[in-house]
């Protein structure tokens, strides 16, 4: 289960994130690629913009639920 007190900085400001569990997999890029990006480093992925729609948001969810090592969580919170 992601920890919101190890999630990336580079995430954009909301509920959604990723934390240092990231193994880079792709995943979450592939599902949602409004989404999410890969690091400067290319080590991991980070949330770039939280979801505007509810298309959005149902991707952001499929890949926070695809993710092999639970590295995207969802604090429930808008800000």
């Amino acid at each position: 289960m992601a920890e919101f007190e190890n999630k990336y900085p580079e995430n954009a400001n909301g509920k959604f994130y990723v934390d240092d569990q990231c193994i880079d997999c792709d995943l979450c890029r592939d599902t949602a690629p409004d989404n999410f990006t890969r690091s400067d480093d290319g080590d991991y992925s980070y949330v770039k913009a939280q979801p505007t729609d509810e298309e959005q948001e149902a991707l952001c969810v499929a890949a926070m639920d695809g993710c092999p090592v639970e590295a995207i969580g969802n604090d429930g919170t808008d800000g």
